[in-house]
C-alpha cells in the first residue's frame, strides 16, 4: 500500500539539561528511544532539531547584569547614553536593560510608536489618528505621550513598558528620560553615545547614527562579544537572542555549535544508517493575526545546521498544476502527469509559473518554525523535535 502520511513533526522527551552535558548523546539517545517507545523508524533526510535553549544551557553560555554593566561602561564611558528601540518584553530585555543602566550614569530611553519592532503595541493607529500624531516625525516627550494617551498596558502581559523601563532604569541607580520616535538620529540630539537595541533593522540603524555624527554607536551585537570576568558571551550576536535566567542573570544565544550538529549527524548515521539533517533553532519566523506580534526576537531562527538543510524549497504547486497544464484529466491519469512533471522538475523552478505560492524562505526559518511551534516555551519538556517527511513529494 503507497504511504498515506506526509510530514510528521515529533516533540521528543528528554532529560532536563545542565551546563556540561553531553548534547550528542542525550540528541542521540533521546531521539532512538522514541523511535522504539511510538515504533517508528529513521529515515534518510528526517531532520533532528535542538532548542538554542538546551545548547546554551550545556555550554554554560551566561552573563551577569554586572558583566552587562562592566562592558557597557567600558565601550561606552559610563555617562549619558541613549538606548533606542528596545523591544517591549520582561523576558528579552529588562533584565539586559538592568545591566545597560547599571553602566551608565544617565539613559535616554527612545521608544519606538506605536509599536516595538517584533508588534508588541504602545498604542494603536487608531490613538494616533484622534490624536493628530504622525509617528514617521513626530517626537512626544513622555509629559506629551502621558497627557495624550495616559497609561497603556500592554494586552497580554498587562505591563505599562514605560512607566516598567523607567522603574528598572531609575532602581539600577541611573537617571532616566524617555522620549518616543521612530528616526534613529532623533536620539543625537540627546547624546552621541548610542547603543541602538532594534534586532532586524539594526544594520541600518548603526549606519544612520555613525552618518550623522554619533560618537559611539553599539547594537546588542556589540555587548557581550568577548568574555567579562569569566562570563559567557557571543562573539556574533551579543545580547541579541538573550534569555532572562534569574532576576541578575540571562542566558545567550548559543555558540561554537557547527560542530554538534554535525556531531550528531554522525552518531545517527553509524547507529543507523540513515543519514539526517540537524539543525539548532529558536524562535520561529511568524506572525500572529491577533495581536499582531512578530515571534522573531532572535537574530536568526538557526544559527547552525547541517549542509543539507541550505537554500530554498524548489516545489511545484500541485493545485496549479491540476487547474492548468492537467485540466482535462482525472483520477488515475492526472495522478500520473502530476507525478511526472514532480520527477521532471528542474533543480531550479525561480520564475516558473508552475511554482507560483510556493514559500520562498530559508528552509531553516520554515523548518525551524515548525519546531518552534510543536516545542512551544512552556512546560512540554520536547527540546529536540523530530521532522520526518518533510522533503517527501507527491512522488514519494
Amino acid at each position: 500500500m503507497e504511504r498515506k502520511v506526509g510530514t510528521v513533526s515529533r516533540g521528543i522527551r528528554c532529560p532536563i539539561i545542565r551546563e556540561g552535558d553531553n548534547l550528542v548523546d542525550m540528541a542521540v539517545t533521546s531521539v532512538l528511544e522514541a523511535c522504539e517507545s511510538e515504533g517508528f523508524s529513521l529515515r534518510d533526510r528526517d531532520v533532528i532539531a535542538l532548542t538554542e535553549s538546551i545548547v546554551a544551557r550545556a555550554q554554560g553560555n551566561y552573563a551577569t547584569v554586572n558583566d552587562i554593566a562592566a562592558d557597557v561602561k567600558a565601550k561606552l564611558g559610563g555617562e549619558t547614553v541613549g538606548v533606542i528601540f528596545p523591544i517591549l518584553s520582561r523576558n528579552r530585555f529588562a533584565i539586559c536593560l538592568k545591566g545597560i543602566a547599571m553602566g551608565c550614569k544617565k539613559v535616554v530611553l527612545m521608544l519606538s510608536y506605536p509599536s516595538d519592532e517584533v508588534g508588541n503595541a504602545l498604542l494603536t493607529y487608531d490613538q494616533l489618528d484622534e490624536a493628530g500624531i504622525n509617528p514617521y516625525s513626530d517626537v512626544l516627550t513622555l509629559e506629551k505621550y502621558r497627557e495624550l494617551f495616559g497609561e497603556n498596558k500592554h494586552e497580554f502581559t498587562g505591563v505599562d513598558y514605560v512607566a516598567y523601563y523607567s522603574d528598572i532604569i531609575k532602581e539600577a541607580g541611573a537617571e532616566v528620560e524617555v522620549i518616543f520616535a521612530n528616526q534613529a538620529k532623533t536620539i543625537l540630539n540627546y547624546t552621541d553615545c548610542v547603543i541602538n537595541c532594534d534586532i532586524h533593522t539594526r544594520v541600518r540603524t548603526k549606519r544612520i547614527l555613525k552618518e550623522n555624527g554619533a560618537k559611539v554607536v553599539c547594537g546588542m551585537d556589540d555587548i557581550m562579544t568577548a568574555s567579562v570576568n569569566g562570563s559567557g558571551y557571543n562573539e556574533n550576536y551579543g545580547l541579541l537572542g538573550s534569555n532572562k535566567s534569574t532576576e541578575d542573570k540571562i542566558k545567550l544565544f548559543p555558540r561554537d555549535s557547527q560542530w554538534l550538529v554535525e556531531a550528531i549527524q554522525k552518531e545517527i548515521l553509524e547507529k543507523t544508517g540513515k543519514h539526517v539533517e540537524v539543525m539548532i533553532y529558536g524562535d520561529g519566523a511568524f506572525k500572529d493575526p491577533q495581536g499582531k506580534i512578530w515571534e522573531l526576537a532572535d537574530p536568526v531562527v538557526s544559527p547552525f545546521y547541517t549542509e543539507g538543510l541550505k537554500g530554498t524549497p524548489n516545489e511545484l504547486k500541485l493545485k496549479y498544476l491540476a487547474d492548468n497544464d492537467f485540466k482535462d484529466l482525472s483520477g488515475e491519469a492526472l495522478k500520473n502527469a502530476i507525478s511526472e512533471s514532480i520527477k521532471a522538475k528542474s533543480s531550479n523552478l525561480v520564475g516558473n509559473m508552475a511554482s507560483q505560492g510556493t514559500t520562498p524562505r530559508q528552509l531553516t526559518d520554515l523548518i525551524g518554525s515548525l519546531c518552534d511551534l510543536t516545542s512551544g516555551s512552556g512546560d512540554k519538556g520536547t527540546p529536540v523535535i523530530l521532522i520526518q517527511g518533510y522533503f517527501d513529494n507527491y512522488t514519494n
